[in-house]
């Protein structure tokens, strides 16, 4: 099994790319489900209401499986299927990228308009960079607060990300663990006396 996916490294925004008049923005950030994905879309929509069109691609899953284009008004196939081979090109997943254009009067035909979504979208992946990602699972820990220095250390031995901590008498931990890491991780917990966890 896969435990790690290629995404871009940083959210990039307003990546201009200029086609007779029309000018095409290029936007591209990391989504990791359908809800982040409406965000960051109302969120352009939002930044750049007067745009002609709003014609987007995304992957999300380890293998891309979820995964949409959408040519906004463009005629179809021009717009959302260049900026998908894009993210197919790049072997990219869990990435929304979104073409922003203002008509500038000119017509650029279906070729001009694939030619000018491909390499604006291509422009914007660049400039996003590309990394490789583990996948994580999130995990929540409660136990005994003389127990914490038990748990911490398990959690820092498998390079867990805390993201939250309640010292109550009973105290909660919320984590981030390794994919790679879970069975090791539940496995260690679940030797332990009087601790509770929940994925």
């Amino acid at each position: 099994m896969a435990f790690e996916f290629r995404t871009i490294e940083k959210p990039v925004e307003n990546i201009l790319l200029k086609e007779k008049g029309s000018k095409f923005l290029g936007f591209a950030c990391p989504v990791s489900n359908e809800e982040e994905l409406k965000k960051a879309l109302e969120a352009i929509r939002t930044e750049q209401p007067k745009a002609t069109h709003h014609c987007y691609a995304f992957r999300i899953g380890l293998n891309g499986e979820n995964y949409r284009a959408n040519d906004d008004g463009e005629p179809s196939g021009s717009a959302g299927l260049p900026i998908y081979n894009q993210l197919l090109a790049h072997e990219l997943t869990n990435v929304l990228v979104v073409i922003v254009r203002y008509y500038g009067g000119t017509k650029l035909g279906v070729s001009g308009l694939v030619k000018a979504y491909k390499e604006s979208a291509k422009a914007t992946l660049e400039e996003a960079g590309t990394m490789i990602r583990e996948l994580e699972t999130e995990i929540e820990i409660q136990f005994n607060f003389s127990q914490q220095n038990v748990i911490f250390t398990l959690l820092s031995k498998f390079d867990a990300k805390i993201i939250r901590f309640d010292a109550e008498e009973r105290a909660v931990i919320a984590a981030k663990i390794k994919e790679k890491h879970k069975e090791n991780v539940l496995e260690a917990l679940s030797n332990l006396h009087a601790v509770e966890y929940s994925l």
